[in-house]
């Protein structure tokens, strides 16, 4: 039954056969599909890509034999004037000149076409005639055309006084413009609030976007009054409709400044103040838009209403120009914002040494977690303070990589290398137990930092102590080869060397690795590093003659010529077949 149901869903269509496959789809669709069949199609694609290449060769000449015959046979229209466009050289000054112009063989009302002008009807006309007595919804053009002052012509009123409240003053002629001008105001009401949603009242355009598609109304010349014109309907309707909505202040005082109008847009960003007393960019707005004494006033008043602002109390120190006011103002600050790193940062920058460290003192109490004051504060301790210092700092920030280094380098600068070996391991082991996750090209970044910084045994610790972090056992050759090249490109020898140098004690019969170390130590080196490197290269690959030629040639170069001849003939009775070096 289930085998009749498959037969039946077969499609049997005429459209579907072809003479040499039969009906579309494969026969044994219903077997399964095995590794031996999926052998086979490789093997048949091979075949047919095979194929493919060997007549290609053959299809592309028939295609450009194809595509010359079928230009020959229709050539463009700029083929076919080339012998005429050559033969133009051929013409004289004369003949060029006594070619006649291509006259316009429009008429003359195409040629200058008059456009139909349109001229609005003055509010005096309607109150010249209302007061005659006149009552007329249209104006006849004959009227204006021939000036037929009796002239009845147009629709009449068919009841006098009939015509829309509020336009004429009842029992008299007189035509009142005051309702005519609310009659405007009330038409741009109604049209602006068209953007406004009839739900909740706040607008269906986003004044977010008004910041940052501001720059896309603002013209580009004066001519286009226009569009300024527009932005400003808009931000107004956006003030209106939400008033406590901060970017639309701040876009609108923007608006009026770029279009040169400084105390409008002054006035319009403190209406934003008193509107938005809690937003931190008004104020700021603000404080920039106003001049210098002002400006600290304006800031002033937004501490009162912003006590917690970092932004306000750096502006205010901004503001001020001696360096006394600056410190008063950010100490003023720290009372009121003391968990602040950014004013810790501003503060320390502008004290002396001693009364940085100071602060620093009360920086690291107040932000335990912050490693830039940690670490500043280490910097002007003494050794044995800053020692204590990046201990504590290992208590409160126990995930942080940054002060192990810090303190791998203390030892370091302070003569004490064989420490910095242990605090490294000590920093891997440590970072793990909390559940940091060792990031090698992180470490090696750093590692190039410190070797820039001149502290040559913590990169070289800390090379050697994440180089085989996170790498396959047979990618080790090549990936290691792969950091030395880019420490080399960054600067960082001292990174490569020690790179180099763990790469040969794990592949010390390796000699495409001792051959990569002895150029580095060629191009970076000293004649003292190579010939130790070579030294010990050929005590591991005695076999490596190049080795030894180029031990013998740097000590040729050096001027030791009987020192590179005793080297050739150690190395002779230490090769086999080495036809190169006989000769």
């Amino acid at each position: 039954m289930k085998k009749s149901q498959e037969e039946d869903e077969e499609d049997l269509n005429d459209t579907n056969y072809d003479e040499f496959n039969g009906y579309a789809g494969s026969l044994f669709s219903s077997g399964p599909y095995e590794k031996d069949d999926e052998e086979a199609d490789a093997i048949y694609a091979a075949l047919d890509k095979r194929m493919d290449e060997r007549r290609k060769e053959r299809r592309e000449l028939r295609e450009k034999e194809e595509i010359e015959k079928y230009r020959m046979e229709r050539p463009k229209i700029q083929q076919q004037f080339s012998d005429l466009k050559r033969k133009l050289s051929e013409v004289s000054e004369e003949e060029w000149l006594s070619i006649p112009e291509v006259g316009d063989a429009r008429n003359k009302r195409q040629r200058n076409p008059r456009h139909e002008k349109l001229t609005p009807v003055p509010d005096s006309f309607f109150s010249k005639h209302l007061q005659t007595g006149e009552n007329h919804t249209t104006v006849d053009p004959l009227y204006t055309q021939f000036q037929m002052v009796n002239y009845l012509g147009g629709l009449n009123t068919p009841y006098p006084g009939s015509m829309t409240p509020g336009l004429m003053t009842p029992g008299t002629g007189d035509l009142d413009m005051r309702k005519i001008g609310q009659a405007r105001n009330t038409l741009m009401d109604m049209r602006l609030s068209q953007v406004s949603d009839s739900v909740s009242g706040q607008t269906v355009v986003d004044p977010k976007g008004y910041l940052t598609d501001l720059n896309s109304m603002i013209p580009t010349h004066g001519g286009d009054i226009s569009d300024i014109k527009k932005a400003r309907l808009l931000l107004k309707s956006v003030r209106e409709t939400n008033p406590h909505h901060p970017p639309a202040w701040i876009a609108s005082a923007r608006l009026e400044e770029v279009t040169g109008k400084l105390q409008v847009a002054r006035n319009l960003i403190m209406k934003g103040t008193e509107m938005c007393p809690k937003s931190e960019d008004v104020w700021l707005e603000a404080a920039r838009l106003q001049p210098g004494d002002t400006a600290k006033a304006v800031v002033a008043q937004a501490v009162r209403h912003l006590p917690q602002s970092v932004r306000i109390y750096i502006r205010a120190a901004e503001l001020e120009t001696d360096v006394r006011a600056k410190k008063r103002v950010l100490r003023k600050a720290l009372e009121n914002v003391s968990k602040s790193v950014r004013l810790w940062k501003t503060a320390v920058e502008l004290e002396e040494p001693e009364d940085a460290r100071i602060m620093l003192s009360r920086a690291v109490e107040c932000c335990p977690t912050s490693v830039e004051l940690w670490l500043a504060l280490a910097r002007l301790e003494t050794y044995e303070n800053a020692r204590r210092v990046l201990n504590k700092a290992r208590e409160n920030i126990p995930t942080d990589r940054h002060i192990w280094i810090t303190a791998a380098k203390l030892e370091e600068a302070n003569s004490n290398t064989q420490m910095v070996e242990k605090i490294i391991d000590r920093a891997i082991t440590s970072l793990r137990a909390n559940g940091v996750e060792i990031n090698r090209e992180q470490w090696i970044q750093d590692a190039e930092e410190c070797d820039k910084a001149g502290s040559v045994a913590t990169c070289q610790a800390v090379i050697r102590a994440v180089i085989g972090i996170g790498i396959e056992e047979e990618d080790r050759k090549h990936t290691w080869m792969e950091d030395a090249d880019s420490c080399v490109a960054h600067g960082a020898l001292e990174c490569a060397r020690a790179i180099y140098a763990h790469a040969l004690q794990v592949f010390p019969s390796k000699k495409s690795v001792w051959l990569r170390a002895a150029y580095f130590e060629k191009n970076h080196g000293t004649r003292e590093s190579l010939e130790a490197l070579l030294q010990r290269a050929v005590a591991h690959c005695p076999k490596a003659e190049v080795l030894w030629l180029m031990g013998a040639k740097s000590k040729w170069l050096a001027g030791d010529v009987p020192a590179a001849r005793s080297l050739l003939v150690f190395s002779h009775s230490s090769t086999t077949s080495n036809w190169e070096l006989r000769s």
